[in-house]
């Protein structure tokens, strides 16, 4: 695809989003080789004074390595990638691809190994906390298809939704920071849902182009044993090369006591993968205006406008709950009344009904006021 939004988007990327300096080494990894755009990274990195390096790979073949991995080939893989990560200033993450399915036959103990090598020595040890990092989608038909939407109607999608004004969306989440920093208890109530939790001292995040593209998130964490009531997702949710729906979980005292969902005993064996698994690590507001139905990339679908996401397993370093997995997963809720709407408070003051922000200090965030 050729396209001269491709040169903004990389402009945003390099300049904004991890301000690369002069002098800074930037690794551009990218599943899919989307070449357009790697290309049009390079040539941002070196206008900005940076060097740029690639890393180029690819499903299919990572799938291959998958089926047949071992620990310790993997964690030789690890430390590999480890060393070139731990000479970089700057990470991003380019990913693309015809088939999000493409992991759905691999073993889970294989996917196991390789979330606690690569995934923990790469990119939770050193790229999430030690780099200015960025992860984004690239367009294809795949993409369109799941959204259910033409390739031009969704090209022109993609990039108003990626080349939105960031800038503009960081100044109106200050006051939603704010107040979550003062906030302990929060309730969230809505079809299937009756939620209680605190994140008291738990630092709320503001994520406005700078960690992800597209962006369009507040999190935070709960305090890691407040967690009780119940959760029905009302969006699909792919994890690990398959498709989940209707999931519902029950929790007492922070633990998942009780999944379900289309394949419940598939589901509960990823809730089993450590002890961390079945406790919160997330909690996170969505308000990309731009960005209004799942199209089963949750790099999009955790940025619906009106959506909160509630994530089982790793926490972030900065807003940390002691809460440790080798499984993140992001899954969302609509609260807008096309999906059955809902309630969220803090410290039982309603401050968003049907997925809009009903205090005036929050009307900024209310989509219209975000195009």
């Amino acid at each position: 695809m050729k396209d001269p939004r491709i040169a903004t988007l990389a402009k945003n990327l390099i300049n904004y989003s991890v301000r690369l300096q002069k002098g800074e080494k930037v690794l551009i990894e990218n599943f899919g080789l989307q070449r357009e755009l790697v290309n049009a990274l390079v040539k941002e990195a070196y206008e900005a004074g940076g060097y740029p390096f690639v890393l180029l790979k690819d499903h299919q073949v990572d799938r291959a390595l998958l089926l047949g991995a071992q620990e310790e080939q993997f964690n030789m893989i690890a430390d590999f990638e480890a060393n070139v990560m731990s000479k970089m200033d700057a990470y991003i993450g380019l990913r693309s691809g015809d088939n999000i399915n493409e992991h759905a036959d691999v073993p889970a103990d294989k996917m196991k190994i390789h979330g606690s090598t690569i995934g923990k020595k790469v990119h939770r040890d050193i790229r999430v906390p030690k780099t200015k990092w960025v992860v984004l989608r690239y367009p294809n038909s795949s993409m369109a298809q799941l959204a259910k939407m033409s390739t031009e109607g969704f090209e022109d999608f993609y990039f108003n939704v990626c080349n939105l004004d960031y800038g503009k969306m960081d100044q109106a989440m200050d006051s939603l920071v704010s107040l979550m920093d003062r906030t302990d208890k929060v309730r969230i109530t809505g079809p299937g849902t009756d939620l209680t939790f605190s994140i008291k001292d738990i630092p709320a995040i503001k994520c406005s182009g700078q960690m992800n593209i597209p962006d369009g998130e507040v999190y935070t964490a709960p305090v890691r044993d407040s967690v009780n009531g119940v959760i029905t997702y009302n969006t699909p949710s792919p994890y690990q090369g398959f498709t989940y729906e209707n999931v519902k979980l029950t929790f007492k005292d922070g633990k998942i006591v009780e999944a379900t969902a289309n394949d419940t005993e598939r589901i509960n064996k990823i809730f089993d993968t450590d002890e961390g698994a079945r406790y919160i690590g997330e909690f996170a507001i969505g308000v990309n205006p731009y960005i209004l139905h799942p199209m089963q990339d949750i790099l999009f679908d955790e940025k619906i406008d009106g959506s909160f996401h509630f994530t089982p397993g790793q926490c972030y370093d900065n807003a940390f709950n002691g809460n440790h997995s080798n499984i993140h997963w992001d899954m969302v809720n609509i609260q807008r009344p096309d999906y059955g709407g809902g309630e969220m408070y803090f410290d039982d003051v309603l401050v968003r009904k049907d997925g809009r922000f009903v205090l005036p200090e929050l009307d900024a965030l209310n989509p219209e006021n975000l195009k």
